[in-house]
């Protein structure tokens, strides 16, 4: 526009001095007729540049309209959502406790079931445990057969992977070198081909004068230069096909060893999954032994607490120790107390008498009767207060028994249990003259112990 402004005012002034030709004002029409076309066209131009603004405004307000109504939507949807919540935790809290009233009458229930079937788990509890270390000796040898059989199958496996490696390392090796000596090949042929090339294209450049070669003339005719060239790219296309062929074979035989490695990887993770529930299927019936044995036990006891309390002796329980009153007391005891078996009111007064012949250990000043008449039974050898206490401590999956401890503890739950039923199969009014220790169980006879 500058130019043409210029231009024009530069034709004014040589008009101003020159005449104006019928050629300039041509031109001067030409170019108002093309500022013109020009003026209209910025017109439009600038007609829809304002369409266009006003479409962008129009679009601004319906995406602000849209922003505030998906915002409100949004509180809407936060609200409905906030109240839901709080209804369902009101429902849940109101769940928790109707769960916790069931829970009590249900514990309530169970206790009262679990008090009137109190005898007959006594009798089923030896045949019980006997079953129960049956089925944990032949599970573990059996777990302990199956880890064996696992990890050889996984030595072997990984025997097969590390000799697998080492063949496609070696394959890898051998092919590497086949190429290199396969490229090593082609070069040669390469720089063979191009020797002759140059040398083909001197002697073409050799003027017509020169002395002939003493080469083979039958060689050196382009028929044959041609059937050379033209075999020896046979020859290279050959070797690169032959190339292709054996990265397609190596790159296949990777792909397949890659397939075997991840099976074999899978199967290793498989085994080991198996191995873990295998664990985890005789920790949690060593778990469930140990429960068992511990309610049991908690079940005695309670028992035997409510027996002793009044004054009732279901079975005797021989215990090594005596009892040993305190050397001070220098009273004598009461005739009312009640032994294992028999009260001691039944001894003759006689033998109780200050008057009978009786003393005192020098050493624990215990009384030591020497009555005159019938020796009655010891029954100052008083029994344990509680049967033999087992440790109830969780199980811990890395000390689980091996099968000569598994033997050892059926040995000795077997003795312990024939030391129980004989002194429930003996009276309440007889006694032996000398009380044998209790068998106590092992470290490891207990899985509660493990």
């Amino acid at each position: 526009m500058a130019d043409s402004a210029s231009e024009s005012d530069s034709s004014s002034v040589d008009g101003a001095m020159v005449a104006p030709s019928p050629l300039t004002r041509e031109q001067f029409q030409k170019r108002v007729e093309s500022l013109q076309q020009e003026n209209r066209v910025l017109k439009m131009e600038l007609e829809t540049y304002r369409l266009r603004v006003k479409t962008l405004q129009e679009e601004n307000r319906e995406l602000r309209q849209v922003s505030v109504n998906i915002q409100a939507k949004a509180e809407q949807e936060e609200e409905f959502i906030s109240n839901t919540l709080l209804k369902k935790i009101q429902a849940l809290k109101k769940e928790k406790e109707t769960l916790a009233l069931n829970y009590e009458q249900e514990e309530e229930c169970l206790t009262n079931d679990l008090s009137r079937k109190l005898n007959q788990l006594r009798q089923e509890k030896v045949q019980l445990e006997q079953s129960l270390e049956q089925e944990q000796e032949a599970l573990v040898n059996k777990l302990m057969r199956k880890i064996e059989r696992l990890e050889a199958q996984t030595l072997a496996k990984q025997s097969n992977l590390e000799q697998l490696r080492r063949e496609k390392v070696e394959l890898e090796s051998t092919l590497e070198q086949e190429q290199e000596a396969l490229v090593n090949r082609l070069w040669k042929r390469m720089d063979k081909l191009e020797a002759e090339k140059r040398l083909l294209q001197e002697r073409l450049e050799q003027p017509p004068s020169a002395p002939p070669s003493p080469r083979d003339p039958s060689r050196d005719t382009p028929a044959a230069l041609g059937a050379h060239v033209a075999r020896l790219r046979g020859e290279l296309a050959r070797l690169r096909a032959q190339l292709h062929d054996t990265q397609q074979e190596h790159h296949e035989k990777v792909a397949q060893f890659a397939q075997e490695e991840r099976q074999i990887r899978e199967e290793n993770v498989r085994l080991q999954r198996k191995l873990q529930l295998e664990m985890d299927r005789r920790e949690a019936l060593c778990r469930h032994l140990s429960e068992s044995e511990s309610s049991l036990e908690m079940d005695e006891e309670r028992h035997f607490n409510e027996m002793s309390a009044h004054g009732m002796r279901p079975r005797t329980v021989s215990s090594p120790i005596p009892y040993n009153p305190s050397p001070n007391s220098s009273r004598p005891l009461s005739p009312g107390i009640q032994g294992p078996g028999m009260m001691l009111g039944a001894i003759p007064r006689e033998a109780l008498s200050p008057s009978s012949p009786m003393n005192r250990c020098q050493t624990c000043g215990q009384p030591l009767f020497h009555p005159s008449g019938p020796v009655p039974p010891p029954g100052f050898l008083l029994p344990s207060p509680s049967p033999p206490m087992v440790s109830m401590l969780p199980p811990h999956p890395a000390s689980f028994p091996s099968s000569n401890q598994a033997r050892a503890r059926t040995s000795s739950q077997e003795r312990f249990c024939k030391g129980a039923s004989t002194a429930q199969a003996a009276p309440a009014h007889h006694l032996p003259s000398v009380n044998p220790a209790p068998h106590t169980m092992p470290a490891a006879a207990s899985p509660m112990m493990d």
